[in-house]
């Protein structure tokens, strides 16, 4: 259960393992799929349940709205180098966060340099911090997605996990209720396609999900397929027509796993394992490669610099660059040809840097 700073641990077996297990995985980051982007075939694990919830006509709409684009070539990584950017207005860690175009992205929520959650709603560029708004209360871990030009915030916590979905109109400020989940559900990974939102995994306060839900604006939440093990903090992208899913915490421990979901037949398989189990990460796509950025293992301490490249057709991981400091539970977003960091948390402390990993000259 969530507490109005940190969240509580079910099932855990001391205070340190209970706050190991608090801190959202960005896992939502839009991302920017242009023709050279990958329609991978990235194979493995089947997914976990058979027992599906989504309808013949939902599929079809997805379907509808989903692009497939070719499959190329395996392709050699960028390397990335980072630059600073400019500083948060306060150390921030575990928002909601999202593109909105033209430069600009959104964070919503968090937690603060004392760890207490916030309420606060952010709007930057790549210059500075442009204007500040409010959620109806304080929250973290929570993703967000941007649909039609609206911002929607998918569950979170505070005193305890929240079934809401948030609607933010960045054009005019104004936040409402635009639906619920089919669970309270904290902990989980967000990324859109073709205006569907999909919620990967995630916390109930009692369980760890296994569920890919689906969901658009007016419609019911849909879980469209399972992958293999409940999983919190995974790091979560689109990538043509398949979602990549990174890492996370399951019920044994960190994951090590990459799984693809793809988006037209809905079929879960695993495509490969990372150089080391991660939770806490971020996945975005740049071009035609997955970035892992940053993350952490077990501990609340053991955050990484690390940025590993995916290859989403062959599923090879290899070292792509290195951030300043070990950083997780970011805000990591495609903007144009750069991948932005917001915030995050470190060995020392909740973090309030902004920069941008460019591919090397």
């Amino acid at each position: 259960m969530f507490t109005a700073g940190r969240a509580g641990r079910a099932g855990s077996s001391s205070l340190a393992a209970i706050r190991s297990r608090v801190r959202t995985t960005a896992f939502f980051a839009p991302a920017l799929v242009g023709a050279l982007v990958v329609a991978a075939c990235l194979a493995a694990c089947g997914g976990g349940s058979s027992t599906h919830t989504s309808t013949a006509v939902h599929r079809a709409s997805t379907r509808h709205h989903t692009t497939t684009a070719a499959v190329p070539a395996a392709t050699v990584p960028v390397r990335l180098h980072y630059h600073p950017l400019y500083t948060l207005p306060a150390p921030l860690r575990d928002p909601a966060y999202t593109v909105l175009g033209g430069d600009r992205f959104a964070m919503l929520g968090g937690l603060d340099g004392a760890d207490v959650s916030v309420a606060g709603i952010e709007v930057a560029d790549l210059h500075r911090v442009l204007h500040t708004g409010a959620l109806p209360g304080p929250q973290h871990d929570a993703q967000a997605a941007l649909l039609g030009g609206k911002v929607y915030v998918f569950g979170g916590g505070f005193t305890s996990e929240l079934d809401h979905i948030l609607m933010y109109d960045p054009s005019g400020g104004q936040t409402s209720s635009a639906g619920t989940l089919s669970a309270p559900q904290s902990d989980v990974g967000v990324t859109q396609a073709g205006g569907t939102a999909y919620v990967v995994g995630g916390y109930d306060g009692t369980s760890y999900l296994n569920t890919i839900v689906a969901w658009r604006p007016g419609g019911r939440p849909d879980v469209v397929a399972h992958v293999p093990v409940g999983l919190r903090y995974a790091a979560v992208t689109i990538a043509g027509s398949g979602l990549y899913v990174l890492g996370g915490v399951t019920p044994a421990g960190t994951s090590d796993a990459i799984y693809r979901f793809d988006l037209n037949t809905h079929r879960v398989r695993r495509i490969g394992t990372l150089p080391r189990p991660s939770e806490h990460g971020n996945a975005v796509t740049l071009g035609s490669t997955i970035y892992l950025i940053g993350g952490r293992g077990p501990g609340d301490t053991d955050q990484t610099s690390a940025v590993y490249a995916l290859d989403p057709v062959t599923g090879r991981v290899r070292p792509a660059g290195r951030l300043p400091k070990p950083t997780s539970d970011a805000a990591v977003m495609t903007i144009g040809r750069a991948i932005v960091v917001a915030g995050g948390q470190s060995p020392t402390g909740t973090l309030d840097d902004v920069g941008e990993l460019v591919p090397a000259a």
